[in-house]
C-alpha cells in the first residue's frame, strides 16, 4: 500500500507542476512573442537563408488575417479552438487517402507551432489539444492571430507575414493588398513546395479561390460583421439539427 501511495503522490505532484508550468508558459507568451519554434530551429539549419521578422497585428495589413481565416478556418472567430465539422470532413477524406490532410483550426496550428515539435503521435496530439484549450482561455482571438501570423512557415526559411511580404513583394506586411495576401495564403498548405514569389498556375488558381472565400466570409474582424455571421451560423446549425431530427423520425417510422 505504501508503494501505491507514493506512486499516486508522485503522479499528483507531476500533474500539478505540469499544469502550473504550461499555464504560466502560455500566459507569458500571451504577452511576449515566442523567441523561436522547433520548426524555425530545424529550418535555420537546413535552409541556405532564413528570415523572420516579428511585428504586431496592427502592423500587418487586415487583408492578411482575413485571407488566412477565409482559407484555413472560416469559423475561427466563433469556435472555442476546435472545429468538429472540419475534423469529421478530414476523417472522411483521409480514410482511403494516400496523403493525409488535416482539419486543424488556426488555434490548433498556433498551439502546435509555438509549443510543440512536428509529428503525429498521440502524445503530441494530446498536448496540442491541451495547449489549444489554454490559448483559447488565456489569449484573445486577436493575440492568437498575431502569434500565428508571426510564426507560421510561409516559404523556405521564411516565417511570418512580414518576412513573406518582404521576400515575395519587397514591401512591409502593412502594405499587402488583398491579392498579395491571398497569394501568400495560397502557399500555406505546403510552403516549402510552393512559392508566392514565383507562383505556379496551381497557386494562382488557389489565390483566386482564397479571394472568393474572403468575399464569402467578409470582414469578421469587424464586430458588426462578426455578429451577423454568428447569427447566420446559429440559424444554419438550427436547420441542420431540425433536418437530423426529421431524418431520425423517418427512420423510426420505417
Amino acid at each position: 500500500m505504501a508503494v501505491v501511495r507514493v506512486t499516486f503522490r508522485w503522479i499528483g505532484v507531476s500533474v500539478f507542476w505540469f499544469l502550473v508550468v504550461t499555464i504560466l508558459w502560455t500566459a507569458l507568451l500571451g504577452l511576449v512573442g515566442p523567441p523561436v519554434t522547433w520548426v524555425m530551429a530545424q529550418q535555420a539549419r537546413e535552409q541556405p537563408s532564413f528570415s523572420r521578422v516579428q511585428v504586431d497585428l496592427a502592423d500587418i495589413s487586415r487583408n492578411m488575417p482575413l485571407s488566412v481565416i477565409a482559407s484555413e478556418d472560416q469559423r475561427f472567430m466563433t469556435h472555442s479552438g476546435f472545429s468538429w465539422e472540419a475534423m469529421q470532413r478530414a476523417y472522411q477524406r483521409n480514410k482511403n487517402a494516400k496523403r493525409i490532410k488535416g482539419g486543424s483550426t488556426i488555434s490548433q496550428q498556433t498551439a502546435k507551432n509555438v509549443f510543440l515539435w512536428p509529428g503525429r503521435t498521440y502524445v503530441r496530439k494530446g498536448l496540442e489539444a491541451w495547449f489549444t484549450i489554454l490559448i483559447e482561455l488565456i489569449w484573445t482571438k486577436e493575440r492568437i492571430l498575431e502569434v500565428y501570423l508571426n510564426v507560421a512557415e510561409m516559404g523556405k526559411g521564411v516565417f511570418g507575414a512580414e518576412a513573406a511580404a518582404q521576400r515575395c513583394f519587397s514591401r512591409p506586411a502593412s502594405k499587402l493588398t488583398r491579392q498579395q495576401a491571398a497569394l501568400i495564403t495560397a502557399t500555406l498548405p505546403a510552403p516549402r513546395r510552393f512559392s508566392c514569389s514565383n507562383p505556379s498556375g496551381y497557386i494562382r488558381g488557389r489565390q483566386q479561390w482564397v479571394l472568393r472565400q474572403m468575399d464569402n466570409v467578409g470582414d469578421v474582424l469587424d464586430p458588426e460583421v462578426l455578429a451577423r455571421r454568428k447569427a447566420a451560423i446559429e440559424r444554419e446549425e438550427q436547420r441542420r439539427s431540425e433536418r437530423e431530427e426529421r431524418r431520425k423520425k423517418r427512420t423510426k417510422k420505417g
